[in-house]
């Protein structure tokens, strides 16, 4: 299926590696410019610009810290200033620092939510910015289950990851008279390199909590995000969209 994204601009933050690097190389052979961002991976940045030029598009990478919110505006403005546009708006970026809430330190709970849910605020304002005055562009916010059903030892993460569910609905609403969509992709496991490294216990356990009895993989993610950046999904705002093999249910 065409999705008609030639030509269109797009950010994917965290998009070095994993599911960001998954998404952006999709968004790129659907003919995508695409900038991203990474913290101290230069070298997996670079392999990824280095692929979405090789397809014949423009790219470039950014060093920064997603919590910081001056630097959101900064990328907005070097991706219009370098491609002459931004269409579409992809977060991505986060982290996990997991423990129980009774050993859970303050440090641990700040700092999962200013990556997970402050740096979402951070690039969708800043997108926002630019499509309601384009009256156009499409947001994408990388969520997770377990912002949706809670996990143990995760209250930080579970609490961001939903957090970016709310602001997602509340922004949809905000920006839909501006012919701006706003939606949520909301993975299960998804066999990553970090996934790959986690013991086998842990990932049987997520196979059997599916129905398909298999692990995600990045670009099963990619591949609906490109849709949801299209206009294929013109009238589709403001949804939470489970990609889990079952593991929710």
């Amino acid at each position: 299926m065409e999705l008609g994204l030639e030509g269109k601009s797009a950010i994917v933050t965290g998009g070095s590696s994993g599911i960001g690097a998954a998404i952006a190389r999709e968004l790129a052979r659907e003919g995508c410019n695409v900038a991203i961002n990474h913290i101290h991976q230069d070298a997996q940045a670079r392999k990824i610009i280095d692929e979405i030029v090789a397809m014949g598009r423009n790219g470039f990478a950014v060093e920064t810290d997603v919590s910081d919110f001056g630097a959101a505006e900064e990328m907005v403005a070097a991706v219009v200033s370098k491609f002459g546009r931004l269409d579409i708006m992809v977060c991505n970026a986060g982290i996990n620092w997991d423990g129980v809430i009774w050993k859970m330190t303050e440090e641990q709970w700040d700092k999962v939510i200013a990556v997970n849910l402050k740096g979402y605020f951070n690039y969708n304002r800043a997108a926002a910015l630019v499509f309601k005055d384009q009256k156009s562009g499409k947001i994408v916010n990388i969520s997770s289950i377990n912002g949706m059903r809670g996990k143990h030892s995760q209250t930080n993460y579970s609490a961001s990851k939903g957090g970016e569910i709310g602001l997602s609905k509340a922004l949809a609403k905000e920006l839909g008279k501006f012919n701006v969509n706003v939606n949520v992709v909301a993975p299960g496991m998804v066999m990553t390199d970090m996934a790959k490294s986690l013991p086998a216990e842990f990932l049987n356990a997520a196979i059997d909590e599916t129905v398909l009895g298999r692990i995600a993989t990045a670009d099963d993610i990619a591949h609906l995000v490109a849709f949801l950046s299209s206009d294929k999904a013109r009238h589709i705002t403001g949804e939470v969209f489970k990609i889990d093999g079952g593991q929710y249910i």
